[in-house]
């Protein structure tokens, strides 16, 4: 029996520059900040023994059983076995910390936990970097999924880091040198709330993909604002409040890519948490629902909490390890 435990992720600047067709349409570099979360997917595996009636059995929000693994419903599921030519019988089950289809890159957590823990079935070590760009290539080429590339690599390393995207998939991974006093303002800063808004984002992420070449001028904007992130993060005699601003802007303009990246709902939460104090934030992923990332001072932080007294609220913390194997009775 294998067990992984992999990061979710909250992305914040330079989302939609991750996308490969960025790259082809601009002809510049992607750029996305950010970090891992420690809230996490979980998945214990193991070769399920011949006596057992199917071979296949999975289970996450539904229990699959096949004989083949082309009958697997799962894309990632089936795909990841058919890539990683896994002939035996498997048994697959997944928990995670936080609802999928919320923006904290659920589906990359999964993808990458379970390449991460099939490599360790074999008997095999896997490098980050192998493993990020495994999780890419199965997600973006062979499921054909509308998702970029800075989850399964979030997903793979851990940290909090900016991460540059170039031509013919290459990324680099650059750890941000923030103090720990100011990491420590900043997620203390920092409250994740639960919209209740569950969304398919792949729908979303198509339109914004199908719209990178007419917002050139937007994206690249918003990349701008990682330099100005980093700097903030970085510079000692920046305030880390300034990061709550510029997520505020990053919002308006996130929300010019397209249709269906907010919502009334949303917007009718994201004026009540600015209303009591809250200074700026952002939806996370592509949009639609989900988890809203918003920025408030301590001393605001009482009032955003009544005035959002029926949303779940969440605090979060760096995870600086990636997808990890935490059992092993292999």
């Amino acid at each position: 029996m294998i067990v992984t435990r992999t990061p979710y992720r909250i992305s914040l600047f330079g989302g939609g520059s991750d996308y490969p067709s960025w790259n082809k349409i601009s002809g510049k570099k992607g750029s996305v900040i950010g970090f891992a979360i420690d809230k996490y997917s979980y998945i214990s595996l193991r070769y399920l023994p011949p006596f057992f009636p199917n071979k296949y059995r999975i289970a996450y929000s539904k229990v699959e059983t096949a004989n083949h693994y082309s009958d697997i419903e799962h894309p990632a599921v089936k795909n990841i076995i058919k890539e990683m030519k896994i002939h035996d019988g498997l048994e697959v089950h997944h928990h995670g910390d936080l609802p999928a289809r919320t923006g904290i890159g659920s589906s990359s957590s999964f993808s990458v936990g379970l390449i991460n823990g099939i490599c360790a079935l074999q008997g095999k070590t896997i490098l980050k970097k192998e493993l990020a760009k495994t999780a890419i290539h199965i997600e973006q080429n062979i499921i054909k999924e509308n998702v970029g590339s800075q989850d399964q690599i979030w997903a793979s390393y851990g940290g909090f880091n900016r991460i540059n995207f170039y031509k013919n998939n290459k990324f680099n991974v650059k750890n941000i040198n923030i103090s720990n006093y100011k990491k420590k303002n900043l997620l203390n800063n920092f409250i994740l709330v639960y919209t209740g808004i569950s969304r398919l984002s792949d729908t979303i992420a198509g339109k914004i993909i199908n719209n990178l070449k007419y917002k050139k001028e937007n994206i690249s904007e918003m990349i701008n604002m990682v330099d100005e992130a980093e700097e903030i993060l970085t510079n000692p005699r920046r305030n880390i409040d300034e990061i709550g601003e510029l997520l505020g802007h990053y919002w308006q303009i996130k929300k010019k890519l397209s249709t269906g990246v907010t919502l009334d709902k949303i917007e009718r939460i994201y004026k009540k948490a600015i209303k009591a104090g809250a200074i700026g934030g952002k939806l996370l992923g592509a949009g639609g629902g989900g988890f809203l990332l918003m920025y408030v001072n301590n001393k605001n932080k009482k009032n955003v909490y009544n005035e959002l007294s029926n949303l779940i609220k969440i605090n979060v913390s760096v995870d600086h390890l990636g997808s990890t194997i935490v059992d092993s009775n292999n």
